[in-house]
């Protein structure tokens, strides 16, 4: 009898010392949360997920050796959750890498004409492609010559031609395109002109015909009636994946929201990350977002944007409806208040009862609103939209926002509206900047991104880099964190911009962490490291939080781990 009470005893110290599970791994180091800037000294991580975040001592109790790996980086830079990206276009990106032409934002309009669009004509001959499809021109210098359709069929005239340029707000295209689209007839006779296409701007010619420079909604009406199954079949799309991936990791992101991802008018890209995630080669979270544009149906492309959900996994989440209510406060097609100079004014593509109704319709169904909005006017227009029409709870999100005023920021606040903003643009070249001063209305000439406001009145702010429309801005965290800090692009050695809307280290952080995943509703899961979320993480080759500040762009992730596995390193 003593002896089974003595083994009893015994099994019960066993069992006791034993109650901390085994880690799978434990990494030690300066390791930043995300949590409330806390910064800690350890983290263990068993299936995939965060058990014990706090010192070292109290990680070491959940190693077991043979069984558990551990990385201490301990003085050799940052541990942080990885990154998110809150709105760009990986899948445009790399669809023009795979069937058209991406070029170089310093071509000019000669080189264009003499060899971007001969090389592109060429490569679609030689691939039967039934359209030639490219991007990257660069609006400000190009609107200084501007070339016509009539130069783009003397290139080419049997196949249509459209040239998006490196905002992807405007496009150039060859008669055929026209054509096609129903813009004018083969004989010359126009059917449609100016801004008879809602949105957009078919500009015209002194002959009283297109010139084949289409702006904003006339340009994604025009791409509509290109082959787009051909230009971005399931096939590629899944090439494009393994690609996309291997670019997001690479710079640290494992969430990333795709800001068009029916840019060729399909559910091609959905197909293609379901089958990659059935295969378990999907090492990031993809948001989506299904676009409807101001001359389509709303309540048939809403129940497109509805039957995306049927994609939806772990991985992979699709309830964003995403369009556009302006264009850009730089080019001149930002919905602004007071006016451009000379009286001109912008492209707003939806009355607010319009934006109001597809809020309240999108919110109803599931549906979080993803919206492209830059000038003051537009934002003050979705707002009301987002509290009229909308549910607090569903995040209906502004994106860019170039500029906005102060009472509109605390009602986003006040509503639970998120900004994903494009704070890798917060600099400017002196050259830039003398330009703006001229172009744009008066009270936005030295204002652009806002930032900091955000944070102030407590409005969830995340980070994006809309690649590949970076206009000459990095794509990488660290780039943007730099950017966001100092109010340069430290290329470019220009007087720093708007600096009191620049950002703290952990501000900047948080925006690319944390709140990039409550943006995509993922912060229970994902975005900090915290114990019962998944072990998504970066050792960063830099301490980010105290290095010299012009020296965080040099940061990079030495490896990146999502799930608890490593999926990149250097």
């Amino acid at each position: 009898m003593l002896a089974a009470i003595l083994l009893c005893c015994t099994t019960a110290v066993l069992t006791s010392c034993k109650s901390k599970p085994t880690a799978d791994l434990v990494v030690y180091g300066k390791v930043f949360t995300s949590e409330n800037n806390q910064v800690v000294e350890a983290f263990a991580v068993k299936d995939g997920k965060y058990i014990y975040v706090g010192d070292k001592a109290g990680a070491e109790a959940y190693v077991e050796k043979g069984k558990t790996e551990v990385i201490d980086y301990t003085g050799k830079g940052l541990v942080m959750p990885s990154c998110g990206n809150g709105h760009a276009h990986y899948s445009l990106g790399y669809a023009i890498q795979s069937v058209g032409t991406v070029m170089s934002m310093d071509v000019d309009v000669n080189t264009f004409l003499t060899e971007i669009v001969p090389a592109a004509v060429k490569k679609a001959r030689e691939t039967g492609a039934k359209s030639i499809f490219g991007s990257g021109w660069n609006v400000i210098d190009f609107q200084k010559n501007m070339p016509t359709r009539q130069q783009l069929d003397a290139i080419c005239s049997d196949i249509p031609i459209y040239f998006a340029d490196e905002e992807g707000h405007k496009g150039l295209v060859n008669t055929l395109a026209l054509v096609n689209a129903g813009i004018m007839k083969a004989d010359g006779t126009v059917l449609k002109k100016d801004k008879d296409i809602r949105g957009g701007e078919i500009v015209m010619g002194a002959d009283g015909k297109p010139t084949g420079y289409l702006k904003e909604q006339a340009g994604t009406y025009t791409r509509s009636f290109l082959d787009n199954e051909d230009l971005f079949s399931v096939d590629i799309a899944k090439a494009n994946m393994v690609k996309i991936q291997k670019q997001l990791l690479s710079e640290g992101y494992t969430m990333y929201l795709d800001g068009y991802s029916s840019y060729f008018f399909n559910d091609n890209l959905y197909e293609a990350a379901k089958q990659m995630d059935e295969a378990g080669d999907m090492h990031f979270v993809l948001g989506t977002a299904w676009e409807i544009d101001s001359w389509m149906d709303v309540d048939k492309t809403l129940e497109k944007a509805v039957d995306t959900k049927k994609f939806e996994s772990t991985h992979i989440k699709t309830n964003w409806l995403k369009l556009f209510v302006d264009g850009t406060v730089e080019s001149g097609t930002g919905f602004v208040d007071p006016l451009y100079p000379g009286g001109k004014q912008g492209i707003p593509n939806w009355s607010e009862e319009e934006l109001t109704d597809i809020t309240r319709k999108a919110n109803a169904k599931g549906i979080t609103m993803h919206v492209h909005v830059m000038g003051n006017k537009g934002v003050n227009r979705i707002v009301n939209a987002y509290i009229n029409g909308g549910k607090d709870e569903m995040r209906n999100t502004l994106v860019h926002v170039y500029s906005a005023d102060k009472a509109d920021i605390q009602r986003m606040a006040e509503h639970n509206i998120q900004v994903t903003a494009g704070m890798l643009w917060h600099h400017a070249t002196e050259d830039l900047q003398k330009e703006l001063m001229e172009t744009l209305p008066e009270g936005l000439k030295d204002k652009g991104y806002p930032m900091k406001s955000y944070f102030d009145y407590g409005v969830n702010v995340s980070s994006h880099s809309d690649f590949p429309a970076l206009s000459g801005s990095p794509d990488d965290p660290f780039g943007i964190m730099e950017i966001t800090m100092t109010g340069e692009y430290q290329p470019e050695q220009a007087k720093p911009w708007w600096k009191e809307e620049c950002l703290t280290r952990e501000q900047a952080l948080a925006a690319l962490t944390i709140n990039v995943a409550k943006q995509m509703f993922l912060e229970n899961e994902r975005g900090s490291i915290s114990t019962g979320k998944y072990a998504d993480f970066l050792l960063v080759t830099k301490d980010v939080l105290t290095c010299p500040v012009k020296e965080i762009h040099e940061a990079k992730p030495a490896a990146t781990y999502f799930e608890g596995k490593k999926v990149f390193e250097q």
